[in-house]
């Protein structure tokens, strides 16, 4: 996919995740909800309170490079002279959640069907309507509760997007529907796609804002704390977030709606999982997540991706429930040894030389806005010292 301009991505909004509150979660009687993230092992990730470091995540989109592997992507770029590189499976480790194997279909226009993924069952279910006879987007206002709720999580951790929320995407109802029946999804695999077709995209904006300071953390970018990058009240899973859904609660029953309009509904529950899947997965709960092999990606080519590698479990894999041992950030030393992208002392090129040209150029602009703004304050200073004069004089006669 072919990136965005530089001076078009700097432009982009810097969005952050919701941040999850596990006991306003539990006394809103969201506990299914947080029940879904546990199972996905995300609840850490989600509960924490992180800086957005607005500047360091434009330069991060305005240079990343996607090099395409047989079996992986890999995100590059120097941030600040520092080598930044990453594959889905060091992200994991960097955010602290799993990402060996799991569901990372990324779905655009076209809404095909796979093992998992059933377009006309999926719409069916969460339109409430099993006489529908196509698969299409859903309406919020279609949906029962909890499924408003999962469409909400989806929207702003999963794929997160700025803009409309009355309306699910096919990627929406693809995730919302893993989540439900607890399939494991791979969230690094899918933010390093999104953020793959954000950067080609004028009405997306930069995402992850939030859990990109691990990543910048972890390789020991310098960054500076600037006014305004803590989190606000909206950005947390709370009242407002109730307000957005649509939703009110009175003595343990949910409302949708306001008004006339208003109506009761008191299906808050996850639906139950597929019974053959459950005695599957209690078998060996290793196996069961390796199932997920089959499900595949679509690239521009068109042809299937396959995630899931049998050679690599041969060799052994960590098992999804186990603790993910922290990882110190690379020294330079490390970093020129393990090929990491770095500043090439040979000169910059390609995508990180068209920033430095950018950068120079909005410098320039900046120091010669300044300088005019400068001048037009003098000028109005000069302006008002005239009139005070005139008025004194005035007075004085």
């Amino acid at each position: 996919v072919k990136a965005l301009p530089i001076d078009l991505i700097w432009k982009k909004r810097v969005i952050r995740s919701k941040i999850v509150r596990e006991g306003w979660m539990n006394d809103n009687g969201l506990s299914n909800v947080m029940e879904l993230i546990k199972r996905q092992r995300w609840e850490n990730l989600f509960k924490k309170r992180l800086l957005v470091h607005v500047d360091a995540v434009k330069e991060f989109y305005a240079k990343m490079t996607v090099v395409h592997l047989k079996k992986k992507d890999v995100i590059k770029l120097s941030l600040k002279g520092i080598g930044i590189e990453f594959d889905h499976e060091r992200l994991a480790t960097i955010l602290g959640v799993p990402g060996r194997n799991g569901i990372c279909e990324y779905i655009k226009e076209v809404w095909e069907e796979s093992k998992y993924t059933k377009p006309l069952e999926i719409t069916r279910r969460f339109v409430n309507d099993e006489a529908l006879t196509a698969a299409r987007r859903v309406k919020s206002d279609e949906m029962r509760p909890f499924q408003r709720f999962i469409h909400f999580l989806v929207m702003k951790n999963v794929i997160p997007r700025f803009g409309k929320r009355d309306t699910s995407s096919f990627m929406d109802l693809t995730y919302m529907d893993h989540l439900m029946a607890r399939r494991i999804v791979n969230l690094p695999r899918v933010m390093m796609r999104h953020m793959s077709y954000v950067i080609s995209m004028k009405d997306h904006e930069s995402l992850y804002g939030d859990w990109l300071t691990l990543v910048f953390e972890a390789f020991g970018v310098p960054l500076v704390i600037k006014k305004g990058e803590e989190p606000k009240k909206y950005d947390f899973f709370e009242d407002t977030f109730l307000t957005m859904c649509k939703l009110t609660r009175e003595n343990g029953i949910w409302w949708i709606g306001s008004g006339e309009n208003r109506r009761r509904d008191e299906d808050v529950n996850a639906p139950e999982e597929d019974a053959e899947e459950e005695e599957e997965r209690n078998k060996d709960d290793f196996d069961w997540e390796a199932v997920i092999d089959e499900a595949t990606v679509e690239g521009e080519s068109g042809s299937g991706e396959k995630f899931y590698d049998a050679e690599e479990e041969a060799q052994g894999s960590p098992d999804l429930h186990d603790e993910i041992p922290a990882e110190a950030p690379p020294s330079s030393a490390q970093q020129k040894d393990k090929g990491i992208a770095g500043v090439d002392p040979s000169g910059p090129t390609g995508r990180e030389a068209e920033f430095l040209k950018f950068q120079a150029e909005f410098e320039r602009k900046r120091a010669n806005q300044f300088h005019d703004d400068l001048e037009k304050a003098k000028a109005e200073n000069a302006r008002l010292l005239a009139l005070l004069h005139q008025a004194q004089t005035k007075s004085n006669h």
